[in-house]
Parts: C-alpha cells; structure tokens; sequence
C-alpha cells in the first residue's frame, strides 16, 4: 500500500502500487475500515469480494497506482452527491470507488462455465443496488454501492 490518504469514519481512501499484493492489501483495508464503522457481516463481506473483483480488473489491465475510496453515504431519501451524479437514494449505502489510470471502461464479457475470469463485472451487476464507471482526469473510476442497514 502507499498509503492511507484519509479515514475519518465516513471517509476512507487508499492507494495501493500496480503489484501482485494490490488485490489483499485492498481487501484488507476495507475489511479493516467497514469494522472499524460497525459494518461487519454481509456488506462487508459483499464489500471485500467486490473491490477484490475490480482491483484485480485494475491490476491486470493498468500499470499506474489504484485507489479505493469508501463513503458512507446518508439515506432517506436526501438528495446526495455519490460521484457518479446526484439520485435520492432509498436508504443509507456504502460507496465504494476503484480508480486506475486506464481510461477505458471495463467491458463486461459472458464467461462460460469453464471460464477462470470473466464474471468481476457480473458479480458487482448481481451484487450492488447500483454501480458504474466514469472518467477522471487521468482515468476511471468504477463505483457501486451497497445499502447499509437502518
């Protein structure tokens, strides 16, 4: 990992080099955070699996840094700003976020079913109440989030 750049309980922000070891220090981390927030159980489990997904995406197609953002974002129906745009969200969700320096959106593939990879995107299509991509000034981000209990 670089580093922490920012946990704050509502806020977390990493940034992890384009190296074999990317996809468990990025597990970890957000495993680590979502604990720290009392956010155990599904969403974190949900959560860890799905940033492994698209950091591995990330390490296997771009060579620059790859960040992971977590917000925790307010329900009830307030309008808010989740990176992607302003919705009114149906409740409380978890925000997660995974840059990389690619520009190119990640193409979701059919895997078969003897296909080792392939199935990163449709696990977070299946997993997440809403997900995307969007460009950044020096590459993408691909975000969803996961409704957070209350």
């Amino acid at each position: 990992m670089d580093g922490v750049i920012d946990t704050d309980g509502v806020h977390a922000e990493w940034s992890f080099p384009a190296e074999l070891g990317a996809v468990r220090a990025a597990r970890h981390s957000v495993g680590d955070a979502l604990r720290e927030w009392r956010l155990d159980g599904e969403v974190r489990d949900t959560a860890m699996l799905l940033v492994s997904e698209l950091v591995t995406n990330s390490l296997r197609y771009a060579s620059g840094p790859i960040g992971v953002r977590l917000t925790r974002l307010p329900g009830g129906g307030d309008p808010v700003h989740d990176g992607a745009g302003t919705s009114s969200a149906p409740g409380p969700a978890l925000l997660v976020e995974v840059t990389d320096p690619l520009p190119d959106p990640p193409l979701a593939r059919p895997a078969g079913p003897d296909d080792e990879s392939g199935r990163g995107l449709q696990l977070v299509a299946c997993s997440a109440r809403r997900w995307g991509t969007r460009k950044g000034r020096t590459g993408k981000s691909v975000w969803f989030e996961l409704p957070l209990p209350g």
